[in-house]
């Protein structure tokens, strides 16, 4: 018994130990969330420009909790600042539960910036006969094209920043957590049940539903190619004389398996531990960073691959 005893405390003690020789993070790491947040803020704003300025003035519906927010304004004249911040209190219960507290927090302030910056926009949108600015004149397919392409290119930014912008974006991120979906399809198939909907039963206006179907369309496409570098899978070779301080923060950190491989220089004969991690390409700039904060002096190659299967990524297909 005293054997088994001291055989279990050794083994605590030695784990202690490796969490104990975790390298700590620099600084440096607070200034990557301010970067995050400053992205999310310029992408909550890009959302909010192509909505008040593209959408609203043609009665266009988005999708997502501001195309429901918007068909409350169409029918009832409510503000969709305060309609869009109702529905996400409902929702971002439901982020805090899945998508973890660090989620949790930067989607509250992505929700929080574009309540903030709808009514901003709206302020300087509206005119002095009561009605808002329409920059595309009478040409709606334009205007059309140009919200879409503003508001997926506002969403992809959030995204890529770990942000999400609350609504159907929740719904979306928490299946692309556990599935490789694409983000942008997640949302389209969502926000088209919402625009045929509101479409017929609000403005019984097919036209209508016909040019919603082009802006979630123009914004799948460019969620999708924003994002496109963000949702492949890629592999690291990483060389460094700190190979174990960087797999185990890899492990903990973004909860990625790191292989070693025993090699041996050329010319040089030393020996040589090398990391190989296979990841998805969104979580690239994470690892970068660690490695960065680890051994700036690290010999890193990326490389993308055509398909990763098995445990954390895809099924296998048959």
């Amino acid at each position: 018994m005293k054997k088994t005893d001291a055989a279990k405390q050794a083994a605590k003690n030695a784990a202690m130990n490796a969490m104990n020789s975790l390298p700590v993070l620099p600084k440096m790491h607070i200034w990557d969330e301010v970067k995050d947040y400053m992205f999310i803020t310029l992408g909550c704003m890009m959302y909010c420009v192509g909505f008040v300025f593209f959408m609203l003035p043609y009665q266009f519906i988005p999708g997502g909790c501001t195309g429901i927010a918007a068909l409350i304004y169409y029918a009832t004249g409510f503000q969709t600042q305060y309609s869009y911040l109702a529905i996400n209190l409902v929702l971002l219960v439901i982020g805090l539960r899945v998508l973890g507290i660090k989620y949790f927090v930067k989607t509250i302030y992505a929700v929080a910036m574009i309540t903030i910056g709808l009514e901003i926009v709206q302020r300087i949108a509206v005119q002095p006969d009561g009605t808002l600015m329409r920059l595309a004149h009478d040409d709606e397919f334009m205007a059309a094209v140009l919200g879409g392409c503003i508001e997926g290119t506002g969403l992809a930014i959030v995204f890529l920043n770990n942000g999400s912008t609350g609504g159907t974006d929740i719904v979306a991120s928490i299946i692309n957590k556990y599935k490789s979906f694409s983000m942008g399809r997640i949302i389209m198939w969502i926000d088209f049940m919402i625009v045929t909907g509101g479409g017929l039963l609000v403005l019984h206006d097919w036209h209508k539903v016909v040019i919603g179907y082009c802006v979630l369309l123009i914004s799948m496409i460019m969620v999708d190619y924003t994002m496109n570098s963000a949702t492949q899978s890629v592999q690291f070779t990483i060389i460094s004389d700190k190979h174990d301080d960087i797999a185990r923060v890899i492990s903990t950190e973004v909860g990625r398996g790191v292989t070693v491989l025993y090699g041996e220089g050329y010319y040089s004969k030393a020996k040589r531990n090398v990391l190989i991690v296979m990841a998805r390409r969104r979580e690239s700039p994470q690892i970068f960073r660690l490695i960065r904060y680890i051994d700036p002096h690290a010999f890193v190659s990326q490389t993308k691959v055509v398909g990763v299967y098995g445990e954390g990524f895809d099924h296998i297909k048959s």
